[in-house]
């Protein structure tokens, strides 16, 4: 969809806008109802099957691996940034201040896969988040080197021991999303079908209880975002502590993911320069694979087993942020407004 500029607001915006950038492109800028953004081609993956992309915008500064933004005609574009927190973070940053969209009004919405912990989910569940943290943002000490009396080696920045809570200082530790997009979110998808597979289900009968070894499900809690994959019961239980150490106790951490702060904090810049609502941007992981080891394991069978579940992980991640992007789409009268009561 193209939207044209009054005489008066393209003098302002043309100034902000890159020298590269002809006065035509500017009054021809693409406005996004949706905004999917992926890490990496299988993600990717499902969109570009299911969906009518009819326009491809180059944009300079995004992966060279994707150097397109994709958008159907009715509104819905689709960006992947490559994993990691530099290639998120500088792809987004990319997206934001190409002038080449007016992402004032514009729903983010970040559909990506994730580990998960089994006591909140499964193999294929897809997970909404309130609460995206950042796991790395810590001191560490190897675990052979800490004191007796310490659960972790994980120390907040500025604390002397686990647990101890500080300032934070960096700004980026911990974003809150909007809790009636969230609340929305969950009721519009929360009945979508899922897909599974014969070996997510096999793998599954190595953990004792539901969600675990149960069908996978639609449910909202939070992720922690770190470069490092880490793995297993004591690192799980260390970035649980974290989570609710820096949320007052509200978060619920479920998934573990490589990206999400590193995106919120570009979006967030990009908030603060005016080019887009850091109201309208939601989170969803569907889990590949579980973040820790089953009763009869050990964290190094489980870090390299075949769970099966990165295919219904990327399935599931399309179906239900699909059933989300499309109900802004169709709907664009009542959402371009803000987020329907």
């Amino acid at each position: 969809m193209l939207r044209h500029l009054g005489a008066g607001l393209f003098s302002v915006m043309a100034a902000s806008l890159p020298l590269t950038l002809s006065a035509q492109e500017v009054s021809q800028r693409i406005s996004p109802k949706a905004m999917v953004i992926t890490m990496f081609a299988g993600e990717a993956k499902p969109w570009l099957e299911n969906e009518r992309f009819t326009q491809k915008v180059a944009v300079p500064g995004l992966s060279k691996a994707f150097p397109e933004v994709s958008c159907t005609d009715a509104g819905l574009c689709l960006m992947t940034t490559s994993m990691g927190y530099a290639n998120a973070a500088s792809s987004v940053s990319a997206l934001l201040y190409s002038g080449r969209f007016d992402l004032s009004q514009t729903y983010f919405l970040i559909a990506g896969i994730a580990g998960v912990d089994p006591a909140d989910g499964t193999l294929g569940s897809a997970h909404w988040a309130r609460f995206a943290v950042d796991g790395g943002l810590q001191n560490v000490i190897d675990a052979r080197e800490i004191p007796n009396d310490w659960t972790t080696g994980y120390v907040a920045i500025g604390a002397s021991r686990p647990g101890e809570k500080v300032e934070l200082k960096y700004g980026s530790e911990v974003y809150r999303l909007n809790e009636d997009l969230l609340q929305k979110a969950y009721t519009v998808t929360k009945d979508v079908e899922l897909a599974d597979g014969d070996a997510a289900k096999a793998y599954r009968a190595r953990y004792a209880a539901a969600p675990a070894n149960a069908a996978p499900r639609v449910s909202i809690c939070d992720t922690v975002s770190m470069d490092t994959w880490w793995h297993g019961s004591k690192l799980g239980a260390a970035m649980e502590a974290w989570a609710k150490l820096i949320t007052n106790g509200e978060a619920n951490y479920c998934t573990t993911q490589q990206e999400d702060n590193a995106t919120l904090t570009a979006l967030r810049r990009g908030a603060d320069a005016n080019l887009l609502n850091f109201d309208r941007i939601a989170v969803l992981r569907a889990a590949s694979n579980f973040d820790r080891e089953g009763s009869s394991q050990t964290p190094v069978e489980s870090l390299t087993a075949k769970s099966g579940g990165y295919i219904p992980s990327v399935t599931n991640a399309y179906r239900v942020g699909a059933k989300f992007a499309h109900t802004i789409v169709a709907d664009w009268q009542n959402w371009s407004v803000g987020v329907p009561k």
